[in-house]
């Protein structure tokens, strides 16, 4: 694996978010040596949702409002039904994605995250992956959606569900490795 000993990661998230799509790339990463900050629009701690019921509770780094994408090499945006649908109504989260998908910087987004890249407005012909459920709706944004393990899309990682996380991993680590996609 490369090593991210110089990458600042953004993990942004809200309450619901499934515990081990959160749990799993954030100790991959921290493993390659990145410095990772989950973000939230909340303070404090918010909670996991750990398949059937609640489970952890998560420190929050930093607030939404006190960061910026800049601040950034990388974005993940774990699954977990409620966390978001709780972020999609957030107009500062939305923007906070889309910075991302603007400056080609490397976004992993897995089983339900990518219902944040549909708000961007920003997934037209781009290939990806998620939960099945939403297939339909990424497609109706213009994504090609696929049932694929790990899908990569010049910098874009998607994956679909907790079963994936290896794959997913491994495949974030490296693209946020290379950093920067031009054209993306």
């Amino acid at each position: 694996m490369a090593s991210l000993k110089n990458k600042k990661i953004a993990i942004l998230t809200e309450e619901g978010f499934e515990q081990v799509e959160l749990t799993s790339p954030l100790e991959a990463l921290r493993y390659e040596g990145a410095t990772v900050h989950v973000i939230s629009p909340q303070s404090g701690r918010i909670k996991a949702w750990d398949k059937t019921g609640w489970g952890i509770t998560v420190d929050v780094d930093k607030e939404l409002g006190e960061v910026s994408p800049a601040d950034y090499d990388a974005l993940l945006l774990p699954g977990g039904v409620l966390n978001p649908d709780k972020l999609r109504q957030n107009k500062d989260a939305v923007a906070f994605v889309a910075a991302f998908l603007a400056e080609g910087k490397p976004l992993a987004a897995i089983c339900h995250g990518p219902q944040m890249l549909i708000e961007t407005g920003m997934i037209k012909g781009r290939k990806l992956t998620s939960y099945p459920s939403l297939q339909t709706d990424l497609k109706n944004a213009g994504a090609h959606w696929v049932d694929e393990e790990v899908v990569v899309d010049r910098g874009l990682v998607t994956s679909r569900r907790p079963a994936d996380l290896p794959a997913f991993n491994k495949k974030m680590i490296e693209e946020i490795a290379e950093g920067v996609h031009e054209g993306a």
